[in-house]
C-alpha cells in the first residue's frame, strides 16, 4: 500500500519515562537483598519509538510528550542527541513518569510503573502545525488509559486524518489494557490505519488464543495489523486475513527485552515511510527489535 504524499517525517505523540533498570541474575529474594546491576536511563514507549525510527533511517522524527521539571532538560538533551526533535511540555506539578524494570537472567522484564506526567499530556500541548511535513502519526497507547491524555491523543488522531496523514497505535501495556477494557480501547483507537499489538495484547483485544487469528480478526477493524511475537517474529494481517509472517533475527546474547517492541515499531515505521511494503517493513522491525534486546534499556546505543 502506498502512502499519501503528506511528507516524509514521523510525529510520535507519546511519553518520556525515566527507566530504572535492574538486571538480576538470580530470582528475587523476598524480604532481603538480591544482587543486581542497576542503571537509570531515558525511556518511554513513544520516546523509544522515535529514537529507533531515527536509528532506522527516518529523516525527520519529532516527539510530543510531557515531562516533569526535575528531568525535562535531561530527557530533551537525550532525545536531541538521538536526532529526535523534542516537543516536550513541562509539568510544574507532577514528576516525569518512572518505571522500575526488573530484568531476569532470560532478559525478560517486569515493570513497576508510576505514570507521572505522561497521562497529563493536555490538548493545549498539541498544535496542528506539529503535523506539518509529516507523513505519519504514531500514538503510544499509554495515552489512551486516562481521560486527559486520551483527549489529546484523539485530537491528534482526528487532525491527522483530516490532513490525510495515516495513524498507527501501539496498545502499549497488556496490564493497563485489561484494566481499561478491550472494547473501550478499540473504540478510542478507532480511525487508526495501523494497529501494532504484541501477542498478549492481541489476545486480550480479541479473546482469541492464537496471535495469527487475533491479527486477522483485528484487521477487520483496522486496515492493517502487525502483531509482534517476540522471538517468533511478527505476523501481518489486512482485510480479515493473514498476509505475511516474518521471522525474528537471532540474538546471540540477549540482555534486556525492554523496548524491543518499541524498536520494532520504530524500524517498521521508518521502513514504511521509505516506501517498503508491510512484510519488508516488518523485517526491518525485527532487525531493530533484535538490536534492542542486545542492549540495556529501550533506546539504541549512541
Amino acid at each position: 500500500m502506498s502512502l499519501p504524499a503528506a511528507g516524509s517525517g514521523l510525529l510520535v505523540v507519546g511519553d518520556v519515562v525515566t527507566d530504572v533498570v535492574a538486571l538480576h541474575g538470580s530470582p528475587l529474594a523476598h524480604g532481603t537483598d538480591t544482587p543486581a546491576r542497576i542503571r537509570s536511563v531515558p525511556g518511554g514507549a513513544g520516546a523509544n519509538v522515535a529514537c529507533w525510527a531515527v536509528r532506522s533511517g527516518c529523516p525527520e522524527v519529532a516527539l510530543l510528550a510531557r515531562a516533569g521539571m526535575e528531568s525535562a532538560d535531561w530527557h530533551r538533551d537525550a532525545l536531541e542527541r538521538a536526532g529526535v526533535r523534542a516537543l516536550l511540555a513541562v509539568d510544574e506539578e507532577v514528576a516525569t513518569a518512572t518505571v522500575i524494570s526488573l530484568v531476569d537472567a532470560t532478559a525478560e522484564r517486569t515493570f513497576l510503573t508510576d505514570s507521572g506526567a505522561v497521562l497529563r499530556l493536555a490538548t493545549e500541548d498539541f498544535a496542528p502545525s506539529m503535523l506539518d511535513g509529516m507523513g505519519w502519526l504514531h500514538l503510544s497507547g499509554y495515552l489512551l488509559f486516562a481521560a486527559t491524555s486520551r483527549a489529546t491523543a484523539r485530537l491528534a488522531l482526528r487532525t491527522a486524518r483530516e490532513r490525510g496523514v495515516p495513524v498507527s497505535v501501539d496498545p502499549a501495556s497488556a496490564g493497563f489494557l485489561a484494566e481499561l477494557g478491550p472494547k473501550r480501547f478499540l473504540g478510542f483507537a478507532e480511525g487508526a490505519e495501523l494497529l501494532l499489538p504484541n501477542a498478549d495484547e492481541a489476545r486480550l483485544l480479541t479473546g482469541l488464543p492464537e496471535p495469527a487469528d487475533a491479527a486477522a480478526e483485528l484487521s477487520r477493524l483496522f486496515p492493517r495489523v502487525v502483531v509482534t511475537l517476540g522471538e517468533r517474529g511478527a505476523v501481518v494481517a489486512a482485510g480479515g486475513v493473514v498476509t505475511g509472517r516474518v521471522g525474528a533475527r537471532p540474538v546471540r546474547d540477549p540482555v534486556d527485552s525492554t523496548g524491543a517492541g518499541d524498536a520494532f515499531t520504530g524500524g517498521f515505521l521508518a521502513a514504511l515511510l521509505a516506501g517498503a511494503d508491510d512484510r519488508a517493513a516488518a523485517a526491518e522491525g525485527c532487525r531493530a527489535g533484535a538490536e534492542a534486546v542486545a542492549t540495556v534499556g529501550g533506546r539504541p546505543r549512541t
